[in-house]
């Protein structure tokens, strides 16, 4: 297949690197440490049974779902790029 200056792999490649960096990405979000007692956001007490379940939690479920949605609106970028910029 002609694909211009790219390589036979190129597509493989970009999927590739596409899943390196979500795995990355969740990697570096997973919870170490010492759970707080009380949250880092709104100051309300975390409860035991989260603490327990998730070691290092910094966050009560309400703060972590409104971070979570709001990160979920930011997906990062896109590699696929327009069709222009492929010229």
């Amino acid at each position: 297949m002609a694909n211009g200056w790219a390589n036979e792999n190129a597509v493989q490649e970009q999927i590739d690197a596409t899943l390196d960096d979500g795995i990355a990405k969740a990697r570096s979000q997973l919870h170490t440490g010492n759970s707080a007692e009380f949250c880092e956001e709104c100051g309300d007490p975390i409860p035991e049974a989260r603490r327990l379940a998730l070691p290092g939690v910094k966050l009560c479920t309400a703060c972590q779902n409104a971070l979570d949605k709001k990160q979920s609106a930011f997906s990062g970028y896109n590699r696929r790029g327009s069709k222009d910029s492929q010229l």
